[in-house]
């Protein structure tokens, strides 16, 4: 019986092991997506109150665990038995995203609401746009991470899938959370530094860049999805790397996604006005 239980310990130690190498790999082949989920999450999270943006993130950052949650077991059970739903799926969200992009990008070129306007816009309706957004991100988060571990036992596959989520979650919201909060950390160290001192321009320094960095995180937000857009498109659709062979990777990504988006527009704000229009 002695003998079975530490047999028991052995092949519970090497599971892990394997576990800790698929982890790391999975981890690694998540990387990029992992820098556009920063990029999109920290523009989505930055657009509120100050006194507001930590308790908006947090609500973010359960709804981002939230939907690894609901995700993880569809994708799983997916990948056997109906495998060939995921590239639907992916190519949904991808359309998703490019819309969103294409509209951040015509805001952007013909603004039309006024600060007061976009104001307007509850807090509880831009987080429900902010945790749609995650979630078309962690499907392919998901998916990337499951890959990786494709030949693995199911144990080790939920495993790795569920550590490498869950970690991004953690991780990507962490950092966005640093970054929000950059003008209290400026205060802070400006606080007790001595008039005219290195300490406190460098801690108003902080305090003034945050508007900086706020706009800059919604630009490279907008372009981080429609490049996950893009890419979507390019791994699944091989016909678009024939047509576009001869243009860098990330211009052809760019320019498939502002395609779809700018259709996307067009079917889909066009439908609301001529609904708004009958209706009015």
């Amino acid at each position: 019986m002695a003998s079975g239980f530490f047999a028991l310990l052995d092949d519970i130690s090497v599971l892990m092991d394997n576990s800790s190498v698929m982890a790391k790999a999975a981890a690694k082949n998540t990387a990029g997506v992992l820098g556009d989920d920063l990029a999109v999450s920290a523009s989505k999270a930055s657009n509120f109150q100050a006194s507001r943006e930590l308790p908006v993130l947090w609500a973010i950052t359960k709804g981002s665990f939230v939907n690894k949650i609901i995700i993880i077991p569809i994708m799983i059970a997916l990948s056997y038995y109906f495998p060939q739903a995921i590239m639907p799926i992916l190519v949904l969200g991808g359309i998703y995203l490019s819309y969103e992009g294409a509209h951040g990008i015509w805001g952007y070129i013909f603004p039309h609401e006024s600060h007061e306007e976009q104001e307007l816009v509850s807090e509880k309706q831009k987080i429900k746009d902010a945790i749609i957004t995650d979630f078309v991100l962690s499907i392919e988060i998901v998916l990337i991470a499951l890959s990786s571990v494709q030949d693995a036992p199911l144990p080790t596959k939920i495993f790795v899938v569920t550590l490498v989520s869950f970690l991004a979650t953690i991780g990507v919201y962490g950092i966005v959370a640093f970054l929000v909060r950059i003008d209290d950390m400026g205060y802070a160290i400006a606080k007790g530094a001595k008039s005219g001192s290195f300490k406190e321009k460098f801690g108003l320094k902080l305090v003034s860049s945050l508007p900086i960095v706020i706009k800059i995180l919604s630009i490279v937000g907008t372009f981080a999805m429609l490049l996950v857009a893009g890419g979507i498109f390019m791994h699944n659709f091989h016909i678009l790397h024939e047509v576009m062979h001869s243009i860098p990777s990330f211009m052809a990504e760019l320019i498939v996604a502002l395609l779809v988006g700018g259709f996307a527009m067009l079917l889909i704000d066009g439908t609301k006005f001529l609904i708004s229009k009958i209706r009015g």
